[in-house]
Formats: C-alpha cells, structure tokens, sequence
C-alpha cells in the first residue's frame, strides 16, 4: 500500500488558496499535495506543488462541485522529471472541476529531476483539488 507524505509537514506551502471565484457557492477552491514518504526533501516538494498551482485555472461557477467534494490527480513523475503518468483517481462530480485539475498536473510537467537523495526510479505525488466551505 502507498504511504504518502503530506507537504503539511513543510512550513509555509502546505496549503494554497486558489485563484477565488467570488465565493461561489459558498466555497473555496484549495490544493494539497501528499508524496510518498521516501520523498523527504521540502526544496522539491515545494518546487512541484507550485508548478501545478500555477497552472490550475478552475473552471466557472457552473464547473464547482458541491462543496467538500475532490478531485484527486495521481501522478507519476520519473528521475528526469518527466511525468510518464497522471489520472483521476478520485472524482470530484464535476466533470469540468476533473478535467481542470487534470489539465494542471499535465501543464505542470516536466517537473523538476528528482532529488539525489531519492533513490527509487519513479515518485508517486497525489495532487487534492478541494472545494471546501468558505470562512
């Protein structure tokens, strides 16, 4: 079973506040970015989270899921940083909300090589697109 490892134990990048639609439906967009727990260096963790949250562009009030839903994008990224896998794996029920975050992780690549410190060939990086209920 994969262990992932949350970049909440990384100061300062655990959590982002996307790009806000005027509090539609009175949620709020937010992306998290769990690795596996080899993966230990923050530099590159932090690196690979903004890749993606620079390329998110959330889709219209008509694309929202209904608030506390997720899509989760798995994605598989090589030594080189190349991404040689990315899938939905969790779907948000919005169709559109999936395909956008899908579109971001894709966008994204290549990421940066991996570390040195990390031995396995391939790092496994699963990419939460929330909308959660608004302050």
């Amino acid at each position: 079973m994969l262990r992932l490892r949350s970049l909440s134990s990384v100061p300062a990048v655990c959590l982002l506040l996307l790009a806000p639609l005027a509090l539609a439906a009175s949620g709020t967009p937010q992306l998290q970015t769990y690795f596996q727990p080899e993966l230990t260096d923050a530099t590159y963790q932090q690196q690979a989270y903004g890749k993606v949250a620079v390329k998110w562009k959330q889709p219209g009030k008509k694309g929202l899921p209904a608030v506390g839903r997720k899509a989760v994008v798995q994605a598989v990224i090589g030594r080189d940083g190349k991404l040689i896998s990315a899938v939905v794996s969790t779907e948000s029920g919005s169709k559109a909300w999936d395909d956008a975050a899908l579109a971001a992780v894709k966008k994204a690549a290549p990421f940066p090589p991996l570390p040195k410190s990390f031995s396995p060939p391939t790092m496994d990086a699963h990419f939460h697109f929330a909308w959660v209920a608004g302050s």
